[in-house]
């Protein structure tokens, strides 16, 4: 199944692109303005949001199913049938618009989700955070015992690759002064190329709470049961990235690894603010003095 996800996003987004550039060029031409202007309705809002994401990398969250878009989606479709019926011709504009409101359902309910994330004892509240290995810019091997000396907030994220998690970084990034006067450590691991890693450090430039590590071979993912076999889109191997990836998870640890709280999201797209975090070791009196 997540072999067909990662087949289907990279073909979603090559569709949608070419139903909203087809659309234009009738447009252009100066076909039926309604009935092409249905089949935008159907693509150009979703291809908009993702577009932004993957441009400007200062979206970290969205809606789980974006109920605005899907309902201009819905009458994107409605009005391209509504034009084929009454007049006997643009077929295939509804069955474009047809194509483009189904496919946005299946990013948006099949797609973004990980059909139902089970519950996972080993990131209880209250467990203690299993040990694992990553590696460091410097390329030396840390155990997560050692980044648990005060209180901690792990963030797996997929990779330099995905917008959202880029955001997410983003947002950490400019409360990097609040989060470091509690004496908060941030360990932000992903399963990629370490040189992205390293890249990524030197891009941010933040102080040493913060701390950018690689998840060699998906192993602490593995062991901690929050890896996502072929999450990876399909094509981006050749980025050098490997096809199994991980579930993005917040993890937060008081002293000596206890977990105070996780976060396992069953959507991509749907993330916890910072400001969560830190309400979280607030509540618990986990910031270090």
């Amino acid at each position: 199944m997540n072999l067909i996800k990662s087949i289907f996003i990279s073909s979603y987004m090559m569709a949608i692109m070419s139903i909203a550039g087809y659309a234009g060029w009738a447009l252009y031409r100066g076909e039926n303005q309604l009935a092409w202007g249905g089949v935008l309705l159907t693509v150009a809002p979703i291809l908009t949001v993702i577009m932004r994401a993957m441009t400007l990398k200062n979206l970290a969250r969205t809606s789980a199913h974006f109920p605005l878009i899907n309902l201009l989606g819905v009458a994107g479709a409605a009005l391209a049938g509504y034009i084929w019926v009454s007049t006997g011709t643009e077929g295939l504009v509804a069955l474009l618009a047809t194509a483009g409101w189904t496919t946005f359902l299946l990013y948006a309910y099949w797609f973004s989700t990980y059909d139902g994330r089970d519950v996972n004892a080993k990131l209880a509240v209250g467990a203690t955070l299993p040990e694992f290995s990553v590696r460091n810019t410097a390329g030396a091997w840390v155990s997560s015992r050692s980044l648990t000396d005060k209180p901690a907030v792990f963030i797996f994220y997929r990779g330099n690759w995905c917008p959202f998690c880029m955001a997410q970084i983003k947002e950490l990034a400019e409360r990097y002064r609040e989060i470091g006067a509690l004496g908060v450590r941030i360990a932000l691991i992903a399963p990629q190329p370490h040189d992205n890693t390293v890249a990524l450090a030197q891009k941010f430039r933040l102080e040493a709470s913060f701390e950018f590590l690689t998840d060699e071979d998906n192993a602490a993912a593995r062991k901690l049961g929050i890896e996502h076999p072929n999450g990876l889109p399909a094509g981006m191997q050749m980025l050098g990235y490997d096809s199994d990836t991980v579930m993005p998870t917040v993890v937060i640890t008081g002293r000596n690894g206890r977990i105070l709280w996780a976060h396992e999201t069953d959507n991509y797209r749907v993330r916890p603010e910072p400001d969560t975090y830190l309400e979280v070791l607030r509540r618990h009196g986990a910031v270090a003095a």
